[in-house]
Parts: structure tokens; C-alpha cells; sequence
């Protein structure tokens, strides 16, 4: 029953309330693409989840054929980034791969 006798109940207005929350966090640029992959240092960074450990060997290898002096770390230096030390991993990445040299990081696999 709608107690406001200003409204038909044919006319009625409810308030609704977004089910969202405001964005907490703003948009930032994309880093800026490599020109080039020749001589870059590129880290493979898995989940453990799919065939990475296959796929990446893939990539690897034909990206080494297109790119020479093109440097590689596996994937096992960084760890499972799904795994139970998933925060842990992930919150070590950035000092990682800064340690490490690396231009470009190719993460993956997920299903």
C-alpha cells in the first residue's frame, strides 16, 4: 500500500541503489610497448594451471628464431603465481624482475 497520496499506484517511484561500489582506484597509462624484442630480457611468469611449461618452451623458441640475443628467464625462478604462496609471489615480482633486467614479461596460462 503506498502511503504517499501523491503517487497513483500505477505511478509509483521507488529509490533503488546502485549495486556498485565508486571505483577505488583510478586508470593509469599503459607502460610504454618495447620497439623491439632483439636483445630485450623477457620472463615467463605461470600459474602452474594449463600447459604453460609446454606453451612457453613454444614461445621460446620461436621468439628466439625472430629476436636473437634475446634473453629468457624461466618460469621457475618466480614461482606459482595461483598457488598457496600466491601473495607472497606476486608481492616479490616487482623486485624480481627489476633484479633481474627484464624488459617484458609474458604471463600465463590459466584454463
Amino acid at each position: 500500500m503506498n502511503t504517499n497520496s501523491n503517487v497513483t499506484s500505477a505511478h509509483a517511484q521507488y529509490a533503488a541503489l546502485w549495486p556498485r561500489s565508486p571505483r577505488q582506484t583510478k586508470v593509469k597509462p599503459l607502460a610504454k610497448r618495447l620497439d623491439t624484442l632483439e636483445g630485450k630480457t623477457i620472463a615467463w611468469v605461470w600459474d602452474y594451471v594449463f600447459r604453460g611449461n609446454e606453451v612457453f618452451e613454444q614461445l621460446e623458441a620461436s621468439l628466439a628464431a625472430q629476436y636473437p640475443g634475446t634473453k629468457f628467464i624461466h618460469w621457475s625462478e618466480f614461482g606459482n603465481t595461483h598457488g598457496s604462496d600466491e601473495r607472497k609471489v606476486v608481492a616479490a615480482l616487482p623486485g624480481k624482475l627489476k633484479a633481474l633486467g627484464v624488459d617484458a614479461v609474458v604471463s600465463g596460462m590459466g584454463c
